[in-house]
């Protein structure tokens, strides 16, 4: 698939102890620099950034002055740690290999783990196919051509709740049945329950909302409350607005128009030539939206470079339902599998760097390479 020639070094039988040097030796000569993280992670960025999956099976530990920590469960967020310690802030690419700590049910609890950090590169679309490059060019010369491509796309999927309108919290409830293949119908919404705050919900619908803050916390006020469960009177209004916002909006989830309009996106699946067609007409559809033409624009550059790269596209799956399950992916995300299990994932995080602590926006993009499954002692999906 990669047309690289790389030689068939069969992996399967082989220990991962084995395959980790030669790996990291391949990504060494890609251009990617040698980085090793602590294993022991401040356990905030992962509660916070990371998705439902990794949050449950997280090891924690606390140092001497009672701070919590975390065996690293992952890889990307401690190389953007270091990356956003570093004061230059120059574009980077990073490499590493090491052993990952995640609680697992009758299976080992400890991976080795080797990849790819690219950070600050702007052509995204290049970036994007090279990661993706790598990956099969990796798997490749450790002998494993047994595998089949497929590929999703957050930006996309993100521009398109966007140009519906769908809702704050009904975007992020349908992003997370997306990741875990829930159905969407659970979301639809319902006929509405009588409010017993409607009353108050009415008077400051449509207010300004720094008068309508001080409004809820004058009938709080009035009423004598000052916290309740352990919220301030300025967390209980900005509650209420929120509240009056989705009311306004229509309800929590999605309306009829929006839910089968996502319900055609997430059917969506072919090779990445078939699937244009059906993206145009969805977006079509959906009605001007200058940011979903950009993903959508986006998503076609990414296919030439990818072609660029002697990567056969008609042999890669896009599933307008595929979504990693990791919350900080923003644009393209990919998975390369055997017929048992996932062996490289990855995809782009463009929003991560800032919400880590770096002073400007940067793009990034990586992936994973999952050394145990690769050499065959490890049949998990992640």
């Amino acid at each position: 698939m990669t047309g690289s020639g790389a030689p068939a070094d069969v992996s399967v039988g082989r220990t991962r102890e084995a395959l980790g040097p030669s790996l990291a030796g391949f990504l060494v000569e890609a251009g990617y620099a040698p980085v090793s993280p602590p294993v022991l992670q401040p356990i905030e960025p992962f509660l916070e950034l990371s998705g439902e999956d990794i949050r449950r099976r997280i090891f924690v530990t606390q140092d001497e002055g009672g701070a919590e920590l975390c065996l690293r469960p992952e890889f990307t967020i401690p190389v953007c740690r270091l990356h956003c310690r570093d004061a230059a802030q120059s574009p980077r690419d990073y490499s590493y290999l090491g052993p990952v700590f995640r609680l697992a049910r009758s299976e080992p609890s400890e991976f080795l783990q080797a990849g790819i950090e690219s950070i600050g590169r702007t052509d995204t679309a290049a970036a994007d196919a090279e990661v993706l490059g790598l990956a099969l060019e990796g798997l490749a010369r450790l002998g494993r051509r047994d595998s089949s491509v497929r590929i999703g796309d957050m930006g996309l999927t993100n521009a398109l709740l966007n140009a519906l309108e769908v809702p704050p919290a009904a975007k992020r409830r349908t992003l997370r049945a997306l990741a875990a293949g829930r159905p969407l119908a659970d979301l639809a919404n319902g006929a509405a329950e009588e409010d017993p705050n409607a009353g108050l919900l009415a008077a400051i619908q449509g207010q300004d909302p720094a008068a309508a803050k001080a409004f809820v916390e004058n009938v709080l006020s009035i009423a004598g409350i000052s916290r309740v469960g352990g919220r301030s009177a300025g967390d209980i209004a900005a509650r209420f607005l929120a509240k009056s916002a989705v009311q306004a909006n229509g309800g929590a989830g999605l309306n009829e128009r929006n839910l089968a309009l996502i319900e055609r996106y997430r059917a969506i699946e072919g090779n990445l030539d078939e699937v244009m067609t059906a993206l145009r007409e969805l977006v079509g559809e959906v009605g001007p939206s200058d940011s979903l033409e950009q993903a959508l624009g986006l998503f076609e550059e990414r296919t030439g470079f990818i072609a660029a790269r002697g990567i056969d596209v008609g042999g890669i799956r896009f599933s307008g339902g595929f979504a990693r399950n990791l919350d900080y992916y923003t644009g393209f995300i990919f998975e390369v599998a055997s017929a048992h299990a996932v062996l490289v994932g990855g995809g782009r995080y463009d929003g991560l760097l800032t919400r880590l602590g770096a002073p400007e926006p940067q793009p990034a993009v990586g992936c994973a390479f999952w050394l145990d499954r690769i050499a065959g002692t490890g049949d998990r999906d992640v």
